[in-house]
C-alpha cells in the first residue's frame, strides 16, 4: 500500500513546486524566485525547504560545497495529492462541484477532453451484474 503524502501548506506547496519544475536547485535560487514572487525572506525559504526535507518530500545533496535540492516526489504524484486533497478537504469528497465547473466554466482543448474522456471510460462500473 502507497505511502500518504504529508499535509503541506501553501507556502510549502509553492516552494515544492517550484522545486519540481527547476530541479536541482540552491536555496538561493528558491529564495530568489519567492522573493520576487511572494517576498519570502531567505530565512523563511530555508526554513520551509527543510521542512519539505523532514516530510520527505525534498532530498539534499552537497554539490561543489553547494546544497542542492529535488523532489522526491514527481509532478504526476504531487497533482495527484493536491486533487485528492482539494476533493477531500474542499469538496468534502465529492467530485459533482468539480466535474460541474469543468462543463460550465472551464476552458478545455480538444486534447484535455479527449483525456478526460478516456480516464472517465476506465472509472470502474457501478452496475450491478446481476439480472
Amino acid at each position: 500500500m502507497k505511502k500518504p503524502t504529508p499535509k503541506i501548506g501553501r507556502a510549502e506547496l509553492a516552494i515544492l513546486q517550484y522545486v519540481v519544475e527547476n530541479h536541482p536547485v540552491t536555496v538561493r535560487e528558491v529564495a530568489d524566485h519567492m522573493a520576487e514572487t511572494t517576498g519570502q525572506a531567505r530565512t523563511t525559504v530555508l526554513t520551509l525547504m527543510e521542512r519539505l526535507r523532514s516530510k520527505k518530500l525534498l532530498a539534499r545533496r552537497k554539490s561543489k560545497g553547494v546544497n542542492r535540492y529535488s523532489p522526491k516526489v514527481s509532478k504526476n504524484e504531487l497533482m495527484n495529492t493536491l486533487v485528492n486533497d482539494f476533493v477531500d478537504g474542499v469538496l468534502g469528497g465529492s467530485v459533482s462541484p468539480f466535474l460541474a465547473y469543468l462543463t460550465e466554466q472551464a476552458t478545455l482543448d480538444e486534447n484535455e477532453i479527449r483525456e478526460l474522456r478516456r480516464l472517465v471510460d476506465q472509472l470502474p462500473s457501478t452496475e450491478s451484474t446481476d439480472e
